[in-house]
């Protein structure tokens, strides 16, 4: 759960700078130099990268897709690619974790193998040249980042390779850049393997590195006595097959670490030996395997997980632990774990809770939950940056001193731990590229989110205490709170674009808003209960298998029986910069009196000038008034002829239009064409008082609801309301703001 965004224009020049920088830092070490390369890898031709700009994917993945559907009768919950075995061990004093990892790779081609990359992340922290930190810098000069802190000396964080062997040969790597990042970035690593990987075989590497945690800036590091350790080892990319997210040859998935992407990467197993001093509480990815083993004032842990894309830990001292448990069909009984801090106290049992919440809700709504372990983490104060990041089976949340019920600090508390245990099925289970495709992840979970929520009635109070003694509680649900912050007017990106290209962070922030608010209006449009049909389809298809956007459109398409209905909201919101914006334009109102001048009737013509007409009119009018003592204004002998005017200044959207007349009735009329004005008209005992576009507030993309309604006579409670509201939220800001 991150935000930002990226915009290279003359990034890549920077290079040029320091040619000798670049070539220093793409050098391998000087044992590894010595080791030639074989002839067989040189002589194979290389697999190409995913390209730079790689973003939404509009063809739907193969049948056979990463394996297939899982059927649940395979040994393996999913298709294993790949093993890590590591040792690793924490300096506390130093921020360091040193590490032997041995792993396995299979190599699911048609071809050989001579080269591998890997993600080597921490690198992004190591100074200001990497691709990390220069997007940073660009980025914040058009919108806010969540993470500005800046590092010291001491501070910064990177991994080293110490040693890399293919059984007893040790390989060369270099630093490459595949999405033409500078040349000082080293988050990606080729290793040229010494003897090719054939088709269909298993790689193993043996690799020794040592980690330098850096202060925590964005997702992981220390501060004091806390280290969240994420990102921590070398991971390799992905190969992606024809077939699979729109690839049409073999090619390696493996971007840089972009200020606002995250990750990516194959399942697999996971074993994990952690060793830290023997007084540091720890919790990982996974299920631990019996009780640590502890001398010489260290303790090793011991954690293994299948089927998971990641592994990311945390050792802190001092920390507390509160204990739970669930159990749902279809799920394994599941160890629920709270870390926290002892300033955090009061926010350990509402994690506890909404963790089980969600336990429930997303094995209910989506699928069952596989795992038998959930750990969260509450970070401590100053190292707020770690809070809000998801691993599989592991993620962080908030802290906050003081929980009340009913609070906005209660809604952040549950939305967040919400947020974080969802994104173990969008970004675990179904394990979306969110490099290329963040929607499928941040604003798909966003979505899903916001139904849990709204499903338990809860909602953001926007009162402070003694607005609630007064009895001013204003609140919102939260897709509302959504819709607000979904920058509907001329988005400049589509919501499918990737996490990097972008015009400015808030725009890569809509991928979360819009997102939520655009599947909103079509769960509207579908019904609620087809629309959790096809998600639920969606998981069982997709779990384990990297879904691109292309293959969420096809199964809601198909199984919701509405294609026109997806293909409009994909085709203008994921893979377009679409936007909605009816209006109730005008309301004409005139009553339909006899007129003047000669008629010709049965055969005789009569005529009837002005005077005598006003003089009939008069007198029809007194003797209505006095049969009618109590009539509503608007309303009279005669007829009246209203016409209604909508304008529309985006693209079609299903509408209805209620109209009002002086009599209290109303009818409903549907402007389901594309039309870009309408006008309705309506003959009727009573005048129009009051025309509304979307009277059930249905359609949260309208980029103006203020504009879907008119009255023929100004009412100003709309503008009081507003401002109450808006007095309200200023006055939530600043006590959110003296709290800090």
């Amino acid at each position: 759960m991150r935000r930002i965004v990226r915009k290279w224009g003359c990034l890549c020049a920077m290079a040029a700078f320091w040619p000798w920088l670049a070539m220093a830092q793409q050098a391998a070490p000087a044992a590894a130099a010595s080791v030639p390369a074989s002839a067989a890898s040189v002589a194979l031709p290389d697999i190409p990268f995913a390209a730079a700009d790689a973003a939404a994917v509009a063809v739907p993945s193969a049948a056979n897709a990463w394996g297939g559907e899982r059927s649940g009768n395979e040994p393996t919950l999913s298709d294993r690619v790949v093993s890590y075995r590591i040792d690793a061990e924490l300096d506390v004093a130093k921020h360091t974790v040193s590490g032997k990892q041995h792993m396995t790779w299979r190599n699911r081609s048609d071809r050989p193998v001579s080269k591998v990359y890997f993600h080597l992340y921490l690198n992004a922290f190591q100074n200001e040249g990497s691709t990390w930190f220069t997007e940073r810098k660009v980025l914040t000069a058009h919108g806010r980042s969540r993470g500005a802190a800046a590092l010291k000396k001491g501070e910064w964080g990177w991994i080293e390779l110490k040693q890399v062997k293919q059984g007893d040969a040790a390989l060369k790597w270099q630093f490459v850049q595949p999405d033409g990042g500078p040349a000082t970035d080293q988050t990606v690593v080729r290793i040229d393997l010494a003897e090719p990987v054939p088709a269909g075989g298993t790689l193993a590497l043996d690799i020794d590195f040592l980690s330098q945690l850096p202060r925590v800036v964005e997702r992981t590091g220390w501060f004091g006595d806390f280290n969240l350790v994420a990102q921590w080892f070398p991971k390799i990319g992905v190969l992606e097959l024809p077939g699979e997210r729109g690839a049409t040859t073999p090619r390696w998935n493996v971007h840089e670490f972009h200020f606002n992407s995250e990750f990516y990467a194959d399942f697999g197993l996971y074993d994990v030996r952690l060793t830290v001093p023997a007084d540091y509480t720890v919790g990982a990815v996974g299920k631990l395997q019996g009780p640590p083993e502890t001398a010489n004032g260290k303790s090793t842990y011991h954690f293994v997980q299948g089927d998971v894309h990641d592994f990311a830990w945390v050792a802190a001292k001092g920390y507390k632990t509160l204990d739970g448990s669930w159990q749902g069909p279809g799920s394994p009984k599941v160890d629920v774990r709270v870390i926290y801090p002892d300033e955090y106290v009061a926010s350990a049992a509402p994690v506890l809770k909404a963790t089980t919440d969600s336990l429930t809700y997303f094995s209910n709504s989506l699928g069952a939950y596989p795992y038998e372990t959930v750990t969260a983490v509450v970070p401590p104060y100053n190292a707020s940056e770690a809070g809000g990041m998801e691993y599989p089976t592991f993620f962080t949340a908030e802290g906050y001193a003081k929980v009340e019920p009913g609070t906005l600090t209660q809604y952040a508390i549950d939305f967040v731990t919400i947020h974080e245990f969802g994104h173990g099925y969008f970004y675990g289970l179904l394990a979306s590229n969110e490099f290329e495709e963040p929607m499928l992840d941040e604003g798909m979970n966003e979505y899903w989110d916001g139904r849990m929520t709204r499903d338990s009635g809860e909602k953001i109070v926007l009162a402070s205490g003694w607005m609630k003694r007064l009895g001013i509680t204003p609140a919102m649900t939260g897709f509302e709170a959504e819709r607000l912050g979904a920058g509907l007017h001329q988005p400049p990106d589509p919501l499918g674009a990737n996490a990097w290209d972008r015009l400015s962070s808030s725009s890569y922030g809509t991928v979360y808003s819009r997102t939520a608010t655009a599947m909103h209006d079509l769960e509207e449009r579908l019904g609620k209960p087809v629309l959790e049909r096809a998600m639920h389809e969606y998981y069982r298809r997709w779990r384990f298998r990297h879904p691109s956007s292309a293959d969420l459109r096809a199964t809601l398409a198909e199984v919701s029986g509405n294609p026109k209905a997806v293909n409009e909201i994909f085709d203008q919101y994921v893979y377009g910069t679409a936007q909605i914006d009816d209006r109730v334009a005008s309301i004409d109102t005139a009553e339909v009196l006899p007129l003047a001048g000669s008629t010709l009737k049965d055969g005789r013509r009569s005529e009837l000038d002005s005077d005598a007409l006003d003089k009939r009119v008069d007198k029809q009018r007194e003797d209505w008034d006095k049969a009618h003592p109590k009539a509503k204004p608007g309303s009279g002998p005669f007829p009246w002829h209203s016409t209604v005017t909508v304008r529309r200044d985006g693209v079609p959207v299903p509408q209805l239009l209620r109209v009002k007349f002086a009599d209290g009735s109303s009818e409903d009329v549907h402007w389901n064409d594309d039309r870009r004005w309408a006008r309705f008209d309506f003959t009727k005992p009573s005048k129009v008082v009051s025309a509304t576009l979307d009277p059930e507030q249905k359609i949260y993309l309208d980029a103006n609801k203020l504009n879907d309604s008119r009255t023929t006579k100004a009412d100003g409670s709309a503008s009081r309301r507003w401002s109450a509201d808006a007095a309200s939220l200023l006055q939530v800001f600043y006590a959110l703001v003296g709290s800090l």
